[in-house]
């Protein structure tokens, strides 16, 4: 008698399971407590299990298909055995949601298992791993097949990874693929399960966008005689001016912060287009400098001048104020030393830029004034974690405190 394979609730929190990889082919003999496939769950990826013993007959969904829990993925019966009436005369396995961009996710999605070709497989000639030992190889880009490894019947887990270096063939991680210049505008990535329920539960609990603030303190003398310097061959920078260009060259070093919130996927973009918060006279409105991590300082200042100007006198087209990847919020001018700002959907933050003040400082026993700002970055949580945005401000911070390098 066929019996229905479901998507089991794998964790306490479970509403929905990605089907990520079948461990059994149609027609494949299953055992009570075998591995048929792994899913992503809320939280991690786990192996579902046989409650039958059989042949496994179909495979209802194939990988990269997210359905609820309680949902059919497949069939176990006997060989020949008639399943028509279980799955309701279904035709071919359903299809995953099409990909947005043909680019390699960044770590935030789940990597796909290592590849395995020898070492210690089962019948079939698949290696044996947990699928957490397969995600820290994927990353790692480690090779399973010299690895051995030390669970039931030689299964490879986690602890065996311990030390494992990079196979010198093995591809990069994906984290690796995220510079400029890849020739993609952008990539969208789905959302993983894990994702899916971080955005769920923070947008239930604090609102529509679950923002967190992370603010940190610059010293400014060194950017302030940078200033002066160029002041005198004729070259107006504003410190905004500065800050924009370190903006964009820290966002090209942590592209998780250079981001969308898609709804079902996370867009995180390979060209950096810096928001610039312009009051106007009955609000606010935010022209793009382009490309900024491109642009020398001279073209930042003579295009934020130019922007601005014509944002003012409502002379912007919509392409000079769309498309924004990251925004900068600078209130310096009117002597705030320190202010949130709210991130302009869909990116996922935003910075804002207080006053450049004299202030008292320690500077070994001795007290010293020195030029400071305090900046603080909004984050949209549903994309940037607290390590993340956290990596990324202190980034700045270090550009800004040795300008010359970014200045050049």
């Amino acid at each position: 008698m066929a019996t229905k394979i479901l998507m089991e609730a794998l964790s306490p929190t479970m509403e929905e399971g990605r089907l990520v990889e079948w461990k059994k082919k149609e027609g494949d003999p299953v055992a009570v407590g075998e591995i048929l496939a792994e899913v992503e769950t809320d939280k991690a990826v786990m192996d579902l299990q046989a409650r039958a013993a059989g042949v496994l007959l179909k495979q209802v969904i194939v990988p990269g298909t997210t359905v609820p829990v309680g949902n059919l993925v497949g069939v176990i019966g006997t060989a020949g055995e008639d399943i028509s009436a279980v799955v309701g005369g279904s035709s071919p396995p359903s299809k995953p949601p099409a990909a947005k961009a043909a680019a390699v996710p960044p770590a935030a999605a789940t990597p796909q298992p290592a590849p395995a070709t020898s070492g210690t497989p089962v019948p079939g000639g698949r290696l044996k791993a947990s699928p957490l030992a397969r995600k820290i190889a994927a990353d790692r880009g480690v090779d399973l097949a010299g690895v051995s490894g030390s669970g039931p019947e030689g299964r490879i887990v986690a602890r065996d990874l311990e030390g494992a270096a990079a196979s010198p063939t093995a591809s990069p991680a994906p984290r690796s693929t995220l510079r400029a210049g890849s020739g993609e505008p952008f990539r969208d990535v789905p959302l993983t399960q894990l994702r899916k329920t971080i955005a769920k539960r923070l947008a239930q609990s604090i609102g529509p966008i679950p923002t967190f603030y992370l603010t940190t303190e610059v010293d400014m003398e060194r950017v302030a005689e940078a200033r002066q310097a160029l002041a005198a061959s004729d070259l107006k920078i504003s410190f905004n001016d500065i800050v924009v260009k370190a903006v964009a060259l820290a966002l090209r070093q942590h592209p998780g912060c250079n981001a969308w919130w898609q709804d079902d996927r996370i867009r995180y973009w390979n060209e950096v287009h810096v928001s610039m918060a312009v009051a106007i006279e009955d609000g606010l409105i935010t022209p793009v400098i382009r490309h900024a991590d491109l642009k020398s300082l001279r073209e930042i200042g003579a295009e934020s001048r130019d922007l601005a100007a014509r944002a003012r006198d409502r002379r912007l087209t919509p392409e000079e104020y769309t498309g924004g990847t990251f925004s900068v919020s600078n209130l310096g001018m009117f002597d705030i030393d320190q202010f949130t700002a709210v991130i302009n959907p869909p990116e996922a933050g935003i910075l804002a830029v207080g006053s450049v003040t004299p202030k008292p400082v320690a500077e070994g026993d001795r007290v010293v004034v020195r030029r400071r700002m305090r900046v603080t970055l909004s984050c949209d949580h549903r994309v940037i974690d607290g390590a993340t945005g956290a990596a990324f401000l202190r980034t700045l911070k270090q550009m800004l405190e040795n300008p010359l390098a970014m200045l050049a």
